[in-house]
């Protein structure tokens, strides 16, 4: 059980899309904008955990026109996030387009290769209690979520602290725009390990 709980934090601390985007949302957005997104991530991610116990995640990855729209979409959804918070301490007009969400996050832990890996990982290997796969998949859960929990305040938190830091404006923005620059390195990461 220790080495599964060494392995969840490892693998949820990692900068992933969830992460960084989380990070940058707080930075950008504040704290009550980071806490929605956050809670999308959040129903998102036990979403990816649900497809990956009942077998459906396996089922939709192993067709190749599936596993490829998903890699499109979340490369595209990686950019359009990177685009919005590398913009949001400028004078561009994102005034009116609205900030990521509960619906943004949702959509970014569906279309989010990394999720799927990590989950399947996690759910498919550890074993650590062999007579009774319910209670140990039941036990894998709540320490999932209670570790994912805990590092994406911690993110968030961070992200949040930057913004309250009252930078100038061009370090605020050239922190946003760093924040972007990861999310689009994850995005090209993630199609290239695809294309290998």
């Amino acid at each position: 059980m220790i080495t599964f709980v060494l392995a969840v934090s490892l693998l949820i601390m990692s900068p992933g899309p969830g992460v960084l985007s989380l990070a940058g949302v707080g930075a950008a957005f504040g704290w009550r904008q980071g806490l929605k997104y956050l809670s999308g991530l959040f129903f998102g991610t036990n979403l990816v955990c649900l497809a990956v116990i009942s077998g459906l995640a396996a089922v939709m990855v192993a067709d190749p026109t599936v596993r490829t729209v998903l890699l499109i979409a979340s490369t595209v959804y990686l950019c359009y996030l990177a685009f919005r918070i590398a913009y949001a301490g400028s004078k561009i007009a994102f005034i009116h387009t609205p900030r990521p969400g509960f619906i943004s996050g949702l959509t970014l832990q569906f279309i989010n290769p990394k999720a799927y890996a990590v989950n399947t990982t996690l759910f498919s290997g550890f074993a650590f209690y062999p007579d009774s796969l319910i209670i140990e998949t039941s036990l894998k859960l709540i320490m999932v979520n209670l570790i994912w929990i805990f590092v994406h305040l911690l993110w968030l938190y961070a992200g949040v602290k930057v913004n309250r830091l009252e930078l100038p404006h061009s370090t605020q923005k050239n922190i946003n725009i760093f924040m972007a620059i990861c999310l689009v390195a994850v995005a090209i990461l993630s199609v290239w390990s695809m294309m290998r």
